[in-house]
């Protein structure tokens, strides 16, 4: 299903609508639409802009409450005052780049990779999971020699050319690699029937492999988001992935897990995607959330699968690593232990789930309620029999729940799952709301 990077939003702003705004926020738009480039959106359809933020919750100019249940980059709130302070007191001291021997940055790095499998004990640092992704892609080249890349069939890692180029949820504008091979996400209604996912995912795998191999390509890396975000959130899956990655490495190549979405206990109390698989990845690269919102992303790699690269290729990131963003890390691991997070995560998000499915188990046009840790998925069809994704309901449930003031978007190559995704500092007391106004919007348009 190819699509623009635009049709990617269930609830964007028309620009042609601009007469319907109330004129605050039209001037304000107006004046975006003449200075910023033209890959920038407005999400939701009627548009809403934040003065201030805490926890799960921001707030407009006029003092009204939105909860947010969409953001995953302040993994532990907005403005958490354990992280506003340590960077604004680092930010006051010192900002200087890794080439000096502070200890923070060692601190640090020692802290992120004792969170990881023995294994896994080099890191580098950079600004953002772009980044992070574009350098795994290109250790895993140097360390095999190949040239190809498995992905998922709407992945997306990322916005440089080489990871855009592995990315195929960016759409038509942003065209695969002639070194790239898609093959399905681990959904359970896209195995044949008689067959089973664990081998319905190996085949996928073999076929792949085999075709770069036919090409001259050969494996260097199969890439997966393992909360499978942009296919349709599929994060409580097992029991498929260690026959893939064996392949891959038979195959001569190395296994990434992109960590950005599923990493930092968003996919529950394991803190990795790749935790609940019993597998452990040759690299693994995360961003987002190490910073709550600061400029921090890693790549994390097997000693053996970096070291030749670290001795041949010159490798530097200006701001990756620098003091700032060390600090804004440093203090989110603080509050992951001081706060329990992941902890709260799985059982905040076990109880949202439950109550989502409750609310929607009558629902003719709701095929599915799924997820893991705090990340649920509703996907929205237009019956329950034939499954064909209802995007325009979806849309609308969404719009319903803005106008309620909860803040949540859409994935899944039909955009038709909705994507409930909110900051870990998400409470009982926002579960409860967060349902009563489903409850209110679903009565609507989900019967």
């Amino acid at each position: 299903m190819a699509t623009l990077a635009a049709e990617r939003y269930p609830s964007r702003f028309d620009p042609s609508r601009l007469d319907e705004v109330e004129p605050a926020m039209r001037a304000n738009i107006e004046r975006r639409l003449d200075v910023l480039g033209p890959g920038y959106l407005l999400i939701y359809n009627d548009p809403v802009a934040f003065v201030r933020g805490r926890g799960a919750h921001l707030f407009d100019a006029d003092g009204r409450d939105y909860l947010d249940a969409y953001n995953n980059v302040p993994v532990v709130g907005h403005c958490h005052p354990h992280v506003v302070e340590a960077v604004s007191r680092q930010l006051a001291t010192l900002n200087t780049n890794t080439r000096y021997a502070q200890e923070g940055l060692v601190d640090y790095a020692e802290r992120l990779v004792a969170l990881l499998p023995e294994p896994l004990q080099r890191v580098t640092f950079a600004c953002s999971g772009s980044e992070a992704n574009d350098l795994a892609l290109r250790v895993a080249r140097h360390h095999t020699g190949h040239e190809g890349v498995i992905v998922n069939r709407y992945a997306y890692h990322g916005i440089t050319r080489e990871v855009a180029g592995i990315s195929p949820a960016l759409g038509e504008g942003s065209p695969l690699g002639a070194n790239v091979r898609v093959i399905d996400p681990p959904d359970p209604t896209l195995v044949p029937a008689g067959g089973d996912l664990a081998s319905h995912m190996l085949d996928e795998t073999w076929r792949a492999i085999h075709d770069l191999r036919r090409h001259g390509f050969g494996t260097a890396a199969l890439v997966l988001d393992l909360s499978f975000m942009s296919d349709g959130i599929f994060p409580e899956q097992d029991g498929y992935l260690q026959g893939m990655v064996d392949e891959v490495h038979a195959a001569g190549g190395v296994f990434i897990a992109d960590e950005v979405q599923a990493g930092f206990a968003r996919v529950g109390a394991g803190f990795w995607g790749f935790a609940r698989h019993g597998v452990v990845p040759d690299i693994v690269t995360m961003g987002k959330p190490m910073g709550n919102g600061i400029p921090l992303s890693a790549a994390v790699f097997r000693p053996e699968v970096a070291r030749d690269f670290g001795e041949q290729v010159r490798y530097f990131n200006t701001f990756g690593g620098s003091s700032v963003p060390i600090a804004a890390g440093a203090a989110v691991l603080d509050v992951f232990e001081q706060e329990r997070v992941p902890e709260r995560a799985e059982r905040v998000g076990a109880r949202l789930r439950a109550g989502i499915g409750a609310l929607l188990a009558d629902s003719p046009h709701v095929a599915d309620v799924r997820g893991s840790g705090l990340l649920a998925a509703v996907e929205i069809v237009e019956d329950r029999d034939g499954r064909a994704p209802d995007r325009a309901r979806t849309t609308r449930v969404i719009d319903g729940m803005r106008e309620q003031r909860i803040l949540i978007s859409a994935a899944g190559p039909g955009v038709n799952v909705l994507k409930i995704r909110p900051p870990l500092a998400f409470d009982d007391a926002d579960t409860d709301r967060f349902l009563e106004s489903l409850e209110g919007v679903a009565r609507r348009e989900l019967r």
